[in-house]
């Protein structure tokens, strides 16, 4: 079951500061005074020069603009620790733990009863390294199936390549290495 958590407080609130923020600078630079040139006592206009904004104009936009970062700051912080608390929750979650250690045992024992079936369509290496992937429980970093065979890093790459064209293996970005898994 997938759990969408709730929005604490000071999301909320940090998501009506951003609104008010940027509706006050909206409203700001859509009614900012018309600058224009006179000439003379009689003070005939000649062209306009641009928009011109009074201190108060200024305060405000330099209020709403801190006050649109920090919200949009608070809300990307947010972003993060509520993604980050999901993933502990999941972790330390006794029944998410137990439902996934089941499913991932339950794929674990199809994988090991099709062995016999891939085994026959491999060659020596794809056997080897794929059987050694199956029995850490079909999780295992590339550089432990290296350091684990008589293989090179090259021969183990281009057979992880044979297996990942076979669908039977997939490599994932782990750090500064890779993590085979089987699929």
């Amino acid at each position: 079951m997938i759990r969408i958590p709730s929005r604490p407080r000071s999301e909320l609130l940090a998501i009506g500061i951003f609104v008010a923020a940027i509706t006050v600078l909206v409203t700001q630079f859509i009614t900012a005074t018309p600058a224009a040139v006179a000439v003379g006592d009689e003070s005939t206009r000649i062209g306009s020069l641009g928009w011109q904004f009074t201190l108060r104009d200024a305060a405000l936009i330099a209020i709403s603009s801190y006050a649109a970062g920090g919200s949009t700051i608070a809300l990307l912080n947010g972003a993060e620790s509520t993604s980050s608390t999901v993933a502990d929750t999941e972790r330390t979650d006794p029944s998410a733990q137990q439902s996934t250690d089941e499913s991932s045992n339950e794929l674990l024992q199809a994988r090991r009863e099709e062995w016999e079936t891939v085994s026959e369509r491999l060659t020596s290496n794809e056997e080897l390294v794929y059987q050694m992937v199956l029995e850490a429980d079909g999780v295992l970093p590339q550089s432990e199936i290296v350091d684990r065979t008589d293989l090179s890093k090259a021969t183990v790459s281009r057979t992880l390549d044979s297996l990942e064209a076979k669908n039977l293996a997939e490599r994932k970005r782990h750090g500064m290495g890779n993590t085979v898994l089987l699929t």
